[in-house]
């Protein structure tokens, strides 16, 4: 029989103690993080949101601190507890404070796991709780009831915008695929992390420093996240190799002359400083002799927006020019004078020359003039931004669209890898998606090549990132043809496979579809097939089925703790965080 704790006069006053040095703590815990001010995009929401939740605990505190009674040992070991759980959180919250933005958004799904976790522990502590014994007033109670609740419906949520994140740096990461290793994209990461300026850069660099020290060395995680910041530190302009060594001191970070000129200043069409600056009727300025070589050319569209002009007439940006001009004074810069760049532009003017005949050719009658303007067009569209809008602006898009349905299975192949390209330009997806390419494309998934399925799943994924075409997939049964690559195709089209089908099921209706279609036997397989390296995709797309209900059932219903128990004891941290839920 279980002897009662019996507390004497010593005893009590240790207890006051204990509980009043406990108190204390807790609520400087709370102050600490409540001071935390530069949560990382990545996590911002939930930190903030956890961080007012556990602001709602200080009047519970407040009142057993006010407590003139000795409290008993069970009431200790709950504040004990809380204390744990409080640290915790504390811990995480300042990780996400100060740790990697690479790191934090590559690991988003394991750290959502460990905000799970802390939810675990804060509720245990606060149901274990003696309130009564406390003393605890209704109020107070029913606040850390709300508490607790919201906590609860935080686990069952997913964060939609994290993942999406974490898909795009899937795609960057990946060793065997470099079709969405482009500029473009990157620019969107260093975007989406806050990884613009010197500053950023060098903090990052910080954070990366001090996990390498608590990791105790470099592993091919951390390979990968110096890899990215080097890349960023390329867009931004800065001339440095990355070091883990030495001091960080911004006098070794060194723009590039290229880089230092305001993007403003810059023609979007030669990428050089403008010196005569003209509107045209969309309001986008341009170098006139850039944006006139592009009408000489027979062209009616803005460059930059794809929009039709409404006329060809050409306004001078003086406003503009003689901010150049005083930035060019005040930082010793010499405007190029017009021969410097003429080169350049005799190249674009023959670039978009060839671009608008191999659009042309794409309609020609000889089936060996179709294909090889199909074939160059796909790697035109591959090298850079300013190829993808040329050839969209020169009505490339339609055409290729149409020869998605011709009956030549190469044709096919080189088409849809070529839209594949196009779609990475934002603008394009929706023009991709307009002129009714998806059903065909699905169509391709079905019945191509192998690498034509493949590519065809990388199209999908990557139109698929509008919300909008995520509904047009699945309305034309696009999920099915996946879950089938899924489980038969090659390994690189069970990653494009696995990759397009997270990205759809961040949309409900697909969840349900592809719950139907049979993706969660394709995906256990994948958990128990260590060669195939994809347990964390497989893991990414249960974690977004389950909170769907016939997706719960289904998993609940297959036998899979053995898999899920290895992952946890040989796994991966984020393999093992992610299982656990």
């Amino acid at each position: 029989m279980e002897r009662p704790i019996v507390m004497d006069s010593s005893s009590s006053n240790n207890g006051d103690a204990s509980t009043e040095a406990i108190v204390g703590e807790l609520m400087e815990v709370i102050g600490t993080v409540g001071s935390y001010g530069g949560f990382r995009k990545t996590q911002r929401k939930e930190c903030l949101n956890l961080v007012r939740r556990l602001k709602l605990l200080v009047p519970l505190l407040e009142e057993i601190k006010e407590l003139d009674e000795s409290v008993s040992g069970l009431a200790l070991n709950s504040l004990s507890n809380l204390k744990k759980a409080l640290l915790g959180a504390k811990k995480l919250l300042k990780n996400c404070n100060y740790g990697s933005k690479i790191y934090l958004a590559m690991e988003s799904e394991a750290v959502m796991c460990r905000f799970h976790a802390v939810y675990d522990k804060l509720n245990q502590a606060l149901d274990d709780m003696p309130y009564d014994e406390l003393g605890i007033s209704v109020e107070v109670k029913e606040q850390v009831e709300l508490m607790r609740m919201q906590l609860k419906r935080a686990k069952r949520r997913t964060d939609t915008q994290d993942m999406e994140l974490a898909m795009d740096m899937m795609v960057v990461f990946s060793k065997e695929d470099d079709r969405n290793a482009d500029i473009a994209i990157l620019e969107r990461l260093a975007t989406k992390l806050e990884l613009h300026t010197i500053a950023d850069l060098k903090a990052e660099t910080a954070a990366i420093r001090k996990l390498v020290k608590q990791r105790g060395g470099q592993n091919d995680t951390i390979k990968q996240i110096l890899d990215l910041l080097g890349k960023f530190k390329q867009i931004a302009g800065i001339d440095e190799s990355v070091s883990l060594d030495g001091p960080i001191s911004t006098r070794t970070l060194q723009r590039c002359q290229s880089s230092l000129i305001p993007h403003e200043f810059l023609c979007p069409i030669s990428l050089e400083i403008m010196t005569d600056p003209v509107i045209v009727a969309t309001g986008q300025t341009y170098e006139r002799e850039s944006i006139q070589k592009w009408l000489n050319s027979n062209h009616r569209t803005c460059p930059k927006t794809g929009q039709i002009l409404d006329h060809l007439s050409l306004a001078p940006n003086f406003a503009l020019r003689n901010l150049i001009l005083q930035w060019c004074e005040k930082n010793n810069f010499e405007l190029p004078k017009k021969d410097s760049y003429a080169s350049f532009e005799n190249y674009s003017a023959e670039l978009m020359e060839e671009i608008s005949t191999l659009v042309q050719n794409l309609s020609a009658s000889q089936p060996d003039v179709r294909r090889d303007a199909i074939v160059k067009i796909r790697m035109l569209s591959k090298e850079n931004p300013e190829n993808r809008i040329f050839i969209a602006n020169n009505g490339g898009i339609p055409r290729l669209v149409q020869l998605l349905s011709y009956p030549d299975s190469k044709i096919q192949e080189h088409t849809v890898t070529a839209l594949l390209n196009l779609s990475i330009d934002e603008t394009n997806k929706r023009l991709i998606a307009r002129e009714g390419a998806i059903p065909a494309i699905i169509e391709i998934l079905q019945n191509g090549t192998d690498e034509a399925r493949e590519n065809s799943a990388a199209a999908l994924f990557s139109l698929s990132m509008l919300d909008e075409n995520k509904v047009l997939v699945g309305k034309f049964n696009g999920i099915p043809p996946l879950v089938d690559l899924l489980q038969n195709g090659t390994i690189r089209g069970k990653k494009d496979a696995a990759t397009a089908l997270f990205n759809l099921s961040l949309n409900q209706a697909n969840k349900s579809r592809a719950i139907k279609a049979g993706i969660i036997p394709p995906l256990l397989h994948l958990l128990e097939d260590k060669n195939l390296d994809m347990i964390d995709e497989a893991l990414s797309i249960l974690l977004l089925l389950v909170s769907h209900p016939e997706g719960r059932n289904q998993i609940g219903r297959m036998s899979f703790i053995k898999t899920l128990v290895e992952i946890i004891r040989t796994g991966t941290p984020k393999n093992k965080e992610c299982a656990v839920i």
